[in-house]
């Protein structure tokens, strides 16, 4: 066990705001996709190692942050609500929350200890409200470790939008630091949305999105089972065992997330006998998003069902990762008519309301650079994870952990409960080695 308190110390904070002012009565109206999302945010962790991170003190930090949220400066704003109760933000250039901390081991220690719990002193975990004016919906840390090497985690408020967009909010980042100018941005800030007169309303709620109590402003979902994060990297011979394992020597085989996908479907619905697991949702990128269209939730969210006479835990995996290629159904339309339908007040979230499953294959995970330099490793995970769970599934590149081969990392966001259980079917089936 790892004392947390001696791992990240001498913790200071700041804001950092755009370098021109944005005006006044500027606004920024999230629409029926973001205000789905609004209970769920991204954590993500970068780590450089030691020759990405010479000379960079926090003043080169700031400075470049000061060019790079003139563009992103609802980024900067706080959330207010209409007389309707309908959440926007006022983009008074609060700023983004900045944290400077230090860490007494080196990155390779760090990656070495594989405590994935303990990601959380690298990334902030706060949420938003109680108090909406008062709460950043952009969360920055900077950890300085013993080797020189630096992370850097960045807390994303999932109503900003989806994955991709806060990839390329870091990504715009890497350019200002090489000179190369911020990425424009092209469709901040929206008005409020207009909702079409006569179109016929959702006559049910979509399944991938659960409508719950309302949360007030403490935007964070209440959770009936005590959730655990678990995290692993699969190799590309282990993924290549797993193909083989489903399709054998035929060349007609799925993608590998889909496989994977399937395998950890049919894992889990082991584990939970007795429990419905017919359906899942699958969350990517969606392929046709514009190229400047940056901040939004615009990945697709589709439901793929199984069908009550099928049993998951006993289906051949061939079956359910065709299911997942091909069933899926995307909700986005319907979530977004139905929070509309009620003005954007009601609460809701995705990730959890069904087993869900997020491809970051297509985020652009390690387009991030300093000084020429990729990240060591990046880290992936979410908070606000309904009970049904959530899976995250993005790249491993050579070498970046232990330095094993390129291949797949796994993040698993489960009830506490089911963890030991599925460790064991996944050792069971070659996805979890002894090292993990």
């Amino acid at each position: 066990m790892v004392l947390e308190e001696s791992l990240v110390h001498d913790v200071r904070l700041s804001s950092v705001g755009p370098g021109r002012a944005t005006g006044s009565d500027v606004f920024h109206n999230p629409g029926g996709l973001d205000l789905a999302m609004k209970l769920h945010y991204l954590r993500v962790v970068y780590f450089f190692e030691s020759e990405a991170a010479k000379d960079l003190t926090i003043m080169k930090i700031k400075n470049a942050m000061f060019t790079w949220f003139n563009p992103y400066f609802i980024t900067c704003g706080r959330f207010r609500r209409s007389d309707s109760g309908r959440p926007f933000i006022k983009c008074n250039d609060c700023g983004a929350r900045f944290i400077e901390a230090k860490c007494n081991k080196t990155i390779h220690e760090w990656l070495a200890i594989k405590d994935w719990p303990l990601y959380k002193l690298l990334v902030s975990h706060q949420v938003i409200g109680p108090e909406l004016s008062f709460s950043p919906p952009v969360l920055l840390q900077v950890t300085r470790f013993k080797c020189g090497g630096i992370s850097l985690g960045v807390s994303w408020a999932h109503i900003l939008g989806d994955p991709l967009s806060a990839s390329e909010f870091m990504n715009s980042w890497g350019l200002v630091m090489s000179n190369l100018g911020p990425k424009k941005v092209s469709n901040i800030p929206r008005p409020v949305p207009i909702v079409g007169e006569g179109e016929p309303e959702p006559e049910k709620d979509p399944i991938s999105a659960k409508r719950i109590e309302s949360v007030g402003d403490h935007w964070i979902p209440a959770n009936n089972k005590k959730m655990d994060t678990f995290s692993f990297h699969l190799s590309s011979s282990q993924l290549n065992y797993l193909q083989a394992q489903i399709w054998g020597p035929s060349l007609d085989q799925t993608p590998t997330f889909e496989s994977l996908c399937a395998m950890l479907w049919r894992c889990l619905a082991r584990v939970r006998l007795g429990s419905e697991l017919n359906t899942v949702t699958v969350c990517r990128t969606d392929p046709h998003k514009g190229a400047n269209d940056i901040i939004g939730n615009n990945q697709l969210i589709c439901k793929v069902e199984a069908g009550s006479d099928c049993c998951i835990a006993d289906t051949d995996l061939s079956v359910l990762a065709n299911m997942l290629v091909d069933q899926g159904v995307d909700e986005r339309k319907q979530i977004q008519e139905t929070v509309e339908k009620d003005q954007g007040v009601t609460d809701f979230y995705v990730y959890g309301a069904n087993l869900t499953f997020l491809d970051l294959e297509e985020t652009n995970v390690y387009d991030l650079q300093l000084k020429g330099h990729s990240p060591t490793f990046v880290y992936y995970t979410l908070q606000g994870v309904g009970d049904e769970g959530a899976v995250l599934v993005y790249p491993c590149p050579i070498g970046s952990i232990n330095n094993v081969d390129a291949g797949k990392f796994v993040t698993m966001i489960l009830p506490e409960d089911e963890m030991l259980n599925l460790k064991s079917e996944l050792k069971l089936n070659g996805l979890l080695l002894d090292d993990n």
